[in-house]
């Protein structure tokens, strides 16, 4: 058996680092010392929850103005229309998008090891 020399395995280790930092550095990223990103730029998780609450928004603003046209408060329907699409397609690219990230899911979890 070969025996394991200490100095070099650090050494080892120190190149890693200096190159998780360097490339961290290239993709404009700060080193906060953890694996977390820097607190300017948002993960993908507050990205995605950022991207409901717009979807989640814009469906609750063309329901309220179907409910004010059907009620009388206003005649403008074409406004109410648009709302209404603007609404129906941000609810079709989030679906979409789901899609896309389950079928990403599904496919790194089937990877062979």
């Amino acid at each position: 058996m070969s025996t394991i020399d200490q100095s070099r395995l650090l050494q080892m280790r120190s190149s890693i680092l200096n190159q998780n930092q360097a490339l961290q550095r290239a993709a404009g990223r700060a080193t906060t010392g953890g694996a977390e990103a820097s607190e300017g730029t948002p993960d993908f998780g507050s990205a995605i929850s950022a991207a409901l609450q717009q979807v989640n928004a814009q469906q609750a603003r063309a329901s309220d103005l179907s409910e004010a046209y059907e009620r009388g408060d206003t005649h403008d329907i074409v406004s109410v229309m648009i709302e209404r699409q603007k609404a129906s397609l941000g609810f079709e690219t989030t679906l979409q998008v789901r899609n896309k990230l389950l079928s990403a899911y599904r496919d790194i979890m089937n990877m062979p090891v």
